[in-house]
C-alpha cells in the first residue's frame, strides 16, 4: 500500500497581515498531483487542515478544491482535527463524506474506530487520532484529576489496540495523531497544547503500530523508524526559511515494513531576512522583490519611513526593525564622560546613549551640559 503523509496545511494563514491562501493552494494543488503522479492509495492528514476555528469562506473553498482533485483520481483521504481546527465544524457531515472517500476523524467517541482501506495484500486499518484536549475528554474516558496529553493519548492508543487485537493476525496499521512527541522538533510557528497539562507525549505510546502519521510540529522529521512528522506545506515563520518543505511517501509492505521516501514541494515565495544598513540594503540583489523580507536596520541612526522606503523596491518587505549600530552599541557604559562629571551627568548620558545606541556627538554633549547647568541654577 503506498500513502502520502502531509499535515498542517493552516489554510487561512496570513504571516505579518500578508494574505497566503493563493500560495498556500498553489502548493497544495502540487501536493494533489504528486499524489496522483505517484499513484496512492491514501492521502494522510494529520490535523490543522484550517489556521482558525471559523475559516473564512475562501478557505473552506480553497480546501474543497485541492480535496475534490485529489478524489477525483480514487485517492481515499483521511484526515483529523487539529488545536487549530474546530472539531464540530470539521466533523460535519462525515457519515455523507466519507462515502464519497473523505474520512473525518474529529471526535474522542470515534477514536478507535478505523477506515478499513482494501489492499491486494490484505486490508489496512486507519485509526484517525484527532487532537485531545485533556480537560475536556478526562471525565468521559474515567481519566484521574490532572490527567495530560501522556494519559490521554495513552487511553486513546488502548481503544485503538482493542480494535486492532479483535482483527485478524498481521493486519497492517497505521495511526494519525496531532500531538508533540518527545524527541521532534518546534519550527517556531506552532500554537502551544500545553493548556490542558504537559503538551509533550512519549513516542512509546505507539508502540505496534505499523505507521506513525504525525502533525502539529512544522519541520518534517524522523522520530523512529515509524513515526513520522511531515511538517507544514510551506513555511510559516522567518525561522523556517531554511528548511525544506514536503511530504512523505510511504510505502507499506505485506509484512509492514515500512519504506518512506521525501517528495518536495515547490517554494511559492522565498523567506529572506537581511541585516544592514538601509541604503546598502537597497541597493543590494534586485531578485529580493520577489521574496518575503524581514530587515534588521543597523544605521547609526534610526532611519525616517524605512518600510515605506524598502517596500517601494521590495513590495513584500513585511518586517523591519532598527537594531542600531552594534559597534556604537559595544560602547562602555559612560564612554566620554568628562572627569569630575557628578552622577546626575552620568545617568542622562548613560540613557542616551542606551537609547540611541552610541554616545552622544560632542555637539549634542555640549547641549545635555548646558540644560544640566541651567536645571542646577534652578535648583
Amino acid at each position: 500500500m503506498r500513502l502520502l503523509h502531509t499535515s498542517d496545511w493552516h489554510l487561512g494563514r496570513t504571516f505579518h497581515g500578508q494574505n497566503l491562501l493563493a500560495d498556500q493552494e498553489a502548493v497544495l494543488t502540487a501536493l494533489a498531483d504528486l499524489a496522483i503522479e505517484h499513484r496512492v492509495d491514501a492521502v494522510l492528514i494529520s490535523g490543522d487542515l484550517y489556521d482558525r476555528a471559523v475559516p473564512s469562506p475562501d478557505a473552506v473553498q480553497a480546501a474543497s478544491r485541492i480535496l475534490s482533485r485529489i478524489g477525483a483520481a480514487g485517492v481515499t483521504v483521511v484526515a483529523i482535527a487539529g488545536n487549530h481546527d474546530s472539531a464540530p465544524r470539521l466533523g460535519a457531515f462525515t457519515d455523507f463524506l466519507a462515502a464519497g472517500g473523505l474520512h473525518l476523524g474529529t471526535t474522542a467517541d470515534g477514536v478507535g474506530r478505523p477506515v478499513v482501506v482494501g489492499d491486494p495484500d490484505g486490508d489496512v486499518v486507519v485509526y484517525p487520532v484527532p487532537f485531545l484536549e485533556p480537560d475536556l475528554v478526562r471525565s468521559r474516558w474515567d481519566l484521574p484529576a490532572g490527567s495530560g496529553h501522556q494519559q490521554v493519548l495513552a487511553r486513546a492508543m488502548d481503544r485503538v489496540r482493542a480494535d486492532l487485537a479483535a482483527r485478524p493476525p498481521g493486519t497492517r496499521s497505521i495511526v494519525l495523531a496531532h500531538a508533540f512527541v518527545v524527541g521532534g522538533l518546534a519550527a517556531g510557528s506552532e500554537r502551544s497544547i500545553a493548556v490542558g497539562g504537559v503538551e509533550a507525549v512519549s513516542a512509546d505510546v505507539f508502540g505496534g503500530i505499523d505507521y506513525v502519521a504525525l502533525g502539529h510540529l512544522h519541520r518534517s522529521q524522523v522520530v523512529g523508524e515509524r513515526i513520522r512528522y511531515s511538517g507544514s506545506p510551506l513555511p510559516y515563520s522567518f525561522a523556517e526559511a531554511a528548511q525544506s518543505k514536503g511530504v512523505w511517501l510511504v510505502d507499506l509492505a505485506a509484512d509492514g515494513a515500512v519504506q518512506a521516501t521525501r517528495l518536495a514541494l515547490p517554494q511559492i515565495r522565498r523567506m529572506v531576512s537581511v541585516r544592514g544598513r538601509l541604503a546598502e540594503i537597497l541597493d543590494t540583489d534586485p531578485d529580493l522583490a520577489d521574496a518575503f523580507l524581514s530587515v534588521e536596520l543597523t544605521d547609526e541612526d534610526r532611519p525616517v519611513d524605512p518600510m515605506r522606503r524598502l517596500r517601494e523596491i521590495f513590495p513584500h518587505t513585511l518586517v523591519a526593525t532598527w537594531v542600531g549600530d552594534p559597534a556604537a552599541a559595544a560602547v562602555p557604559p559612560r564612554a566620554g564622560i568628562a572627569a569630575g562629571a557628578g552622577d546626575d551627568d552620568g545617568l542622562v548620558l548613560d540613557f542616551l546613549r542606551d537609547a540611541w545606541g552610541r554616545p552622544p556627538a560632542p555637539d549634542e554633549r555640549a547641549l545635555v551640559d548646558e540644560a544640566l547647568t541651567a536645571l542646577r541654577a534652578t535648583a
